[in-house]
């Protein structure tokens, strides 16, 4: 586990540690880096690809991580999907080191999706060839293609492989069993961003995201009509401009 670094550091500037998705890469932030980059130092979590860690594992890991090595503050907290979950853990388990927090469809509803659940099963049970075959037929659930340009589609498949199956298995039955009661949300005090597309076609993302609305103190909701899950290598999004429309940009 590591955080990378997509530009030199700024010691004026505030940070933003961004959470990935399921394949844990942090490359997937590429689009949005550039626009970012004026207002934040960027730190983009890398989780190894042989990791299989629970989610207290992996939150008090982040946490050594940002209080170790981020002198910046603010700490702007950015969970995309399975970085969505992190995020709300780290936020509940240490809600002093983040001073905003930002979910892009988080994966906090896939228990309610009962597909999923099964796919989940099966999963365990495919040779691994197989494996790494059906993850190009689940690239339109993930992501809506066209709005993302071929490059970022190849690169969203290429970070999809990149995880071995038990590796996947093991992330997804994380997800599966992932629990925040709305007493606990209701602790966090700390502003909050929810972004969720209305065009996902893996989660209930906007459902989702009404859901935490209600339990956080001071959420604010910006919904996606258009997009995808995999909402940040759209060609059409800049989150930049959302955080600026949610006066969530820093001053």
């Amino acid at each position: 586990m590591k955080l990378l670094n997509p530009f030199p550091l700024r010691p004026h500037l505030p940070s933003l540690v961004y959470l990935p998705g399921m394949d844990g890469t942090g490359r997937l932030l590429h689009r949005q880096s550039e626009s970012l980059a004026p207002f934040f130092n960027l730190h983009c979590l890398s989780l190894p690809p042989v990791s299989i860690n629970s989610w207290d594992e992996m939150s008090q890991g982040v946490i050594s991580l940002v209080s170790m090595e981020i002198k910046q503050k603010p700490v702007y907290l950015c969970g995309e999907s399975f970085g969505g979950c992190l995020a709300l853990k780290i936020a509940l388990k240490k809600p002093e080191i983040v001073d905003k927090l930002i979910l892009i469809n988080p994966a906090s509803s896939l228990r309610q999706a009962s597909w999923l659940g099964l796919g989940i099963t099966l999963s365990h049970w495919l040779p691994e060839a197989v494996h790494q075959a059906s993850t190009l037929g689940f690239l339109p659930l993930l992501a809506s293609l066209s709005r993302i340009e071929a490059p970022d589609r190849r690169q969203l498949l290429q970070a999809m492989r990149s995880l071995p199956q038990s590796v996947v298995c093991s992330r997804l039955s994380l997800l599966y069993d992932f629990v925040v009661e709305p007493f606990q949300l209701q602790q966090f005090k700390q502003p909050s961003l929810i972004i969720a597309s209305g065009a996902d076609r893996l989660l209930a993302s906007v459902e989702e995201g009404k859901r935490l609305q209600n339990f956080l103190p001071q959420a604010q909701l910006e919904i996606l009509p258009q997009s995808g899950h995999a909402c940040l290598l759209e060609s059409q999004l800049n989150l930049t401009h959302i955080l600026k429309n949610q006066n969530f940009l820093p001053a």
